[in-house]
């Protein structure tokens, strides 16, 4: 239980002194783009291709269902508000967490059981500035953008699939249009951003509290990974209770 405060106070303090050093600290503009870079260009394969299966597997079942019982029509209102309220920002999310997360918390654990942090610390520069803020804006920023592209691709697995099964090209895009609203779409970023937010927080708390050389390294690594994951469901299940 102490254990359990002690991460969510430690994250607390984290984004306060994150959001308060985004407007009065030093903005390294250099690692920001190289974080935007690494979380967002970096991952639109993985995260496009992740979730065009998913959005291939939700209509293997779908249509199956829906050709039995006459209710084609709706193929593609079920598959897009699947695709933009659920699959994919949870997939954007946890495909940035293994990637992204894992990768964040063995660099900044790996400064830290090497002194390079206190290093930086005694030439005036804020660790919150260098290794923080850039992270937590790049989370902010680029796992929304990854969602649409995931909402795109989840669409068009789904399309090809059901279109293969049997539904009609032009039923599938009239229940797509008439069904899926734009609050469907900012909904799904909504969500993105909690979950960018969790990614980047976890990554850096685990990797700013690493000790224990190498082994130490792996283990926040791994911790990194699994507690994301799991606040990203959490999340996820108390924003689509508010939102929808």
């Amino acid at each position: 239980m102490n254990a359990f405060f002690n991460f969510v106070g430690e994250c607390a303090l984290l984004v306060a002194d994150a959001f308060s050093r985004i407007f009065r600290g030093r903005w390294e503009t250099a690692e920001t783009v190289n974080q935007m870079s690494f979380v967002g260009v970096s991952s639109i394969p993985i995260v496009a291709l992740a979730t065009f299966f998913s959005g291939s597997v939700l209509a293997l079942y779908v249509t199956e269902v829906l050709v039995r019982y006459g209710a084609t029509s709706l193929a593609g209102a079920t598959i897009g508000l699947s695709a933009a309220r659920e699959i994919a920002p949870v997939l954007a999310g946890i495909m940035v967490a293994a990637r992204c997360g894992s990768a964040m918390a063995a660099q900044i654990g790996s400064m830290k059981v090497t002194e390079q942090i206190d290093a930086m610390k005694a030439l005036s520069v804020h660790p919150t500035d260098y290794l923080v803020n850039p992270r937590l804006w790049a989370g902010v920023t680029m796992v929304p953008v990854l969602s649409l592209i995931g909402v795109y691709s989840a669409i068009a697995g789904g399309y090809l699939v059901a279109i293969s099964r049997g539904v009609a090209s032009g039923a599938f895009i009239n229940s797509l249009q008439q069904f899926v609203k734009p609050w469907d779409f900012w909904g799904g970023i909504i969500k993105a951003i909690v979950f960018g937010i969790i990614v980047s927080v976890v990554a850096c708390q685990q990797g700013m509290q690493t000790t224990g050389g190498a082994v130490g390294v792996g283990q926040s690594t791994t911790r990194t990974v699994v507690i994301s994951m799991v606040l990203i469901y959490v999340a996820n299940f108390i924003l689509a209770s508010l939102l929808y």
